[in-house]
């Protein structure tokens, strides 16, 4: 562009050059600067818009937003958003490694770095680490390696939305104030038309976090309290993130589970149409849903948003998605029961539900009387 300018100013003033020799009429050198001058204050902006995206006129949004547009995340990359200078955005794939996250290497977000869920949450799926998160000392040492602390600016991405969530609801317990997703991922990004880059990006290792990990405790239940408060709390209600198949018992939905079923007492929220989507909760673009989608989702279950709703899922990954949503309007009596079923159905004296609760067949036993022909093919 710059050089296209340049030959156009030399042809013209070879032409004013040679109109000035051969005309006997008045000097319009003066016009002809305050021209060229104009135009190139044009050329000038139509470079900083194209090097900025033209977002310098995006607004802020509050702290406690979580789902952000793909021109916000611009706008910050920009230099647009006050505060968000030192943000990092970070694409989350399963291990967080280079060699397992193809994703990134095809192409990310410029200067994003990788962060993994296994960085979050145990990977063995045994009695003692059912997929639960990692103790506080090792999500605060995985953090700090990418020099994220409790004041870090956040901004994840990834190919999946629960596997995002559960790192974004994982921050938030830890202490991360202000962590946000790129709401549609990769592909609204593409979309809007950005750069994607395949640079390799490393966090700078911070020394401290800046507050003692889990900041808050209060999001994250233990399979014993969500029985204890099941039995003795009226106004808490463990809400099933699965599909209809997984909450009537006819499939774990996975197939490392045997057996089907739900925790005694429980209530469904829906939201998926198999263990790894959360399709109820996104619309069709692949972006989640706001409030009032969820409202909707949610206006013939069995609990209110005046109730505690402890959400979970087989295994914790979809049960976040509902958590961040409340979270980012404001709500604080909410949490998330970790284990899910696939911890609950570990313990063979714990009560379950199969079938509809408000069906007059729903079956009540104990885990260790469950059939164990439910786990999903392979």
């Amino acid at each position: 562009m710059k050089k296209r300018f340049l030959s156009v100013l030399l042809s013209m003033t070879v032409v004013t050059a040679l109109a000035v020799g051969c005309s006997s009429g008045p000097d319009n050198t003066a016009d002809n600067t305050q021209e060229n001058t104009a135009d190139e204050q044009k050329e000038d902006k139509a470079a900083a818009d194209d090097e900025t995206g033209d977002t310098a006129d995006v607004e802020p949004v509050e702290q406690r937003t979580v789902y952000v547009t793909p021109k916000w995340v611009k706008s910050v990359i920009d230099g647009n958003q006050a505060g968000y200078e030192d943000a990092v955005v970070a694409e989350v794939t399963y291990t967080g490694a280079l060699d397992d996250s193809e994703s990134y290497k095809k192409g990310h977000i410029p200067g994003a770095i990788l962060v993994g869920d296994t960085e979050v949450e145990d990977a063995e799926g045994t009695e003692e680490k059912p997929y639960n998160l990692l103790t506080p000392e090792e999500v605060e040492s995985y953090m700090l390696s990418h020099g994220i602390t409790k004041d870090t600016k956040v901004i994840l991405y990834g190919e999946d939305i629960s596997g995002v969530g559960r790192v974004a609801y994982a921050y938030l317990w830890a202490g991360v104030e202000d962590v946000k997703i790129l709401n549609g991922g990769l592909s609204a990004w593409e979309k809007a038309g950005y750069d994607l880059e395949t640079d390799v990006n490393e966090g700078t290792k911070a020394d401290s976090f800046g507050t003692t990990v889990p900041a808050h405790p209060e999001f994250w239940v233990s399979i014993e309290d969500a029985k204890d408060r099941l039995e003795n709390d009226d106004n808490f209600k463990l809400v099933s993130i699965r599909s209809e198949d997984e909450w009537l018992g006819k499939s774990s939905g996975y197939n490392y589970i045997e057996r089907g079923g739900e925790p005694e007492g429980a209530v469904w929220g829906k939201g998926a149409q198999t263990a790894v989507d959360v399709a109820d909760f996104t619309n069709a673009d692949g972006t989640v849903k706001d409030l009032e989608g969820f409202k909707k989702v949610w206006e013939d279950c069995d609990f209110t948003l005046d109730n505690h709703l402890s959400f979970y899922c087989g295994t914790g990954w979809r049960a976040t998605v509902p958590f961040l949503v409340l979270y980012e309007n404001g709500y604080d009596d909410i949490s998330v029961y970790d284990g899910g079923w696939y911890e609950w159905q570990m313990r063979s004296d714990y009560p379950v539900q199969v079938g509809d609760p408000a069906s007059d067949d729903c079956e009540h036993t104990t885990v260790g009387e469950l059939p164990t022909d439910k786990a999903a093919a392979e």
